[in-house]
């Protein structure tokens, strides 16, 4: 099961990489091409969906890499069980506003698929593309989240997706 949910947010921060790619690639165009008086019709707004979707794809993978800012002033002042126990109700709060997340995200995407909603923009794309790389980040981070929930009300220490080699730059 650990292999199976570490390659699921492996590949949400895989795919959140294309993500940034895909932005980088659609402002690039856009840059290079305007002076030689070509329009490429909604590279603007497709770059905004492609940076929506990077954020919300990395979620799982930052937090699982232990990447995503906590404030742990308080946390690392306290000992043994006082930390396990203040670790636990952060673990609670955030998996059950993840949870909270995940759900209206995945909504919103349903309903916009149901009522056939569409962007404003020139190219008129139906909305529940975009916000469907929304609801599916939103719902790995949900997953990671109950992950660290359930091996910290077990005892167990977190598991963290192991790194390239490499300490990751932190400043605490």
């Amino acid at each position: 099961m650990r292999q199976i949910l570490n390659t699921l947010y492996r590949l949400s921060g895989g795919l959140a990489a294309v993500g940034m790619v895909c932005t980088l690639v659609l402002v690039t165009s856009g840059i290079v091409t305007r002076p030689l008086g070509i329009y490429l019709r909604g590279t603007d707004d497709y770059a905004g969906y492609a940076m929506a979707a990077c954020g919300f794809l990395a979620l799982a993978y930052t937090f699982k890499h232990g990447e995503h800012i906590r404030v742990t002033l308080l946390i690392d002042r306290l000992g043994g069980a006082g930390q396990r126990t203040l670790q636990w109700v952060a673990l609670l709060i955030g998996t059950g506003m993840s949870a909270a997340l995940a759900w209206y995200s995945v909504r919103l995407a349903w309903q916009s698929h149901a009522f056939g909603d569409i962007s404003q923009g020139v190219d008129a794309t139906p909305l529940w593309l975009p916000q469907l790389a929304l609801a599916i980040g939103a719902a790995v981070f949900f997953i990671a989240m109950l992950d660290d929930l359930v091996m910290t009300t077990l005892g167990r220490p977190c598991a963290r997706l192991a790194s390239a080699g490499q300490e990751p730059a932190r400043m605490e």
